[in-house]
């Protein structure tokens, strides 16, 4: 059984081949014909309307930028060209069967980000500055497609569906080359803000994580501590030996609690791999699993903090499902470079039937990957052996870095 987590998201906008071929151009006037005819003779008023728009927004947005007011009215000047950029697809959509996808819209999120980041979100849309490109040079074009068209309807009849026909497919270039969202930077911006509500979400947990373990454990033990230390204190002068004993508990009280924040603080960030580096934070993971574990790391040098942290807790959590879940006898750890990625391999011979929905937190360490362009995939037959792959981007690490 093999699983991977890897981008699966739709494009934003369909390709061309999955659009139905258009029927030839014949002398006969057929219904994809008066289509585009209709079309043509339209581009005049609208391309009119949106090159006084245009005009309109530019001229009064740079002309009013030198006061506070200018930014703004340009701001709200590209947010209705994506409107006018709407109704063109809309408009080629219906009479030229151009199908092209609605980007994405801004993410002003009602306010909330605050009025100038939304204001500089607004100024620098793609969408509306291409839409304003379209727009503007489409007032020639406009023009020249009304005259050829309205002539050639009582001069050239006999050929117009031909004529009518290279004139549409110049629009819908236009429409596809200018109107359509940028399908890789779509796809992007969408996995962007997935990922980031995984991170903000795993953040959350694992602080959620770290208070309930200062609360139920060193917390506790601290304030037991407390406690005991000044019962003894009490009884210091009136009964020394069980003010003895009581400091003694309280001593090893002590131990107690600096063991669990030792763990705590290994479970943020262990101080051996801000000191010595993955190789030596792996092989101390592996020595306490359950299972004899073989650690192999080939790295000529130090990827960055990040994504040294993200590696070292993939592999601990990893090991942890081996110790737990996997009944193996034997386990290795491989960790190397591959160009600009990070590649960490784990296998174990154990049960097998890992799965990213087995709740063994397969599918957290998945979506971690994810959000920094990693890669996770499983291979797990029932049976065994089990091989976890993960991928990393490679970062280099910068000098100084903790």
């Amino acid at each position: 059984m093999t699983e991977r987590l890897s981008p699966s998201r739709d494009a934003v906008a369909r390709p061309d081949s999955d659009q139905p071929p258009l029927p030839p151009a014949r002398f006969a006037y057929d219904r994809t014909t008066w289509k585009e005819i209709a079309h043509l003779l339209a581009n005049l008023p609208v391309s009119v309307f949106g090159f006084v728009y245009v005009a309109t927004v530019l001229f009064t947005g740079a002309l009013m930028t030198l006061t506070v007011i200018g930014f703004p009215l340009l701001a709200a000047g590209l947010m209705g060209a994506r409107q006018l950029g709407k109704l063109e697809r809309a408009r080629a959509r219906g009479l030229l069967g151009v199908r092209v996808d609605e980007p994405s819209p801004l993410p002003l999120r009602g306010g909330r980000n605050g009025f100038f980041p939304q204001l500089w979100l607004a100024l620098k849309d793609p969408v509306g500055w291409r839409t304003i490109l379209y727009d503007f040079i489409r007032l020639p074009w406009g023009i020249l497609t009304f005259t050829i068209t309205l002539t050639s309807l009582f001069v050239l009849w006999p050929v117009l569906p031909f004529i009518a026909r290279g004139l549409a497919n110049a629009d819908r270039a236009m429409v596809r080359g200018l109107l359509s969202p940028s399908d890789e930077l779509e796809r992007r911006i969408a996995e962007l803000e997935s990922d980031r509500g995984v991170v903000v979400d795993t953040a959350a947990a694992d602080l959620r994580r770290i208070e309930r373990d200062l609360h139920d454990g060193a917390q506790a033990r601290l304030v037991n501590l407390a406690m005991g230390l000044g019962l003894a204190k009490e009884k210091l002068l009136e009964d020394p030996d069980s003010a003895a004993a009581m400091v003694e508990e309280a001593h090893g009280e002590v131990k107690l609690a600096l063991q669990e924040l030792r763990d705590l603080a290994r479970g943020i960030h262990p101080a051996v791999l801000t000191d010595r580096g993955l190789d030596a934070a792996l092989s101390a993971v592996a020595s306490r699993c359950t299972v004899p574990v073989k650690v192999t790391a080939d790295l000529l040098s130090r990827p960055a903090a990040a994504i040294e942290g993200i590696a070292y807790f993939t592999v601990s959590e990893l090991l942890q499902n081996v110790s737990k879940h996997s009944a193996a006898k034997s386990a290795s750890v491989d960790v190397w470079r591959s160009d600009d990625r990070l590649l960490i391999q784990v296998w174990d011979d154990g049960r097998g039937g890992a799965r990213l929905d087995g709740g063994t937190g397969m599918r957290g360490l998945a979506d971690r990957l994810d959000a920094v362009d990693g890669l996770f995939v499983i291979e797990s037959p029932q049976g065994g052996p089990t091989t976890v792959t993960a991928e990393l981007p490679w970062r280099d690490r910068v000098p100084g870095e903790g």
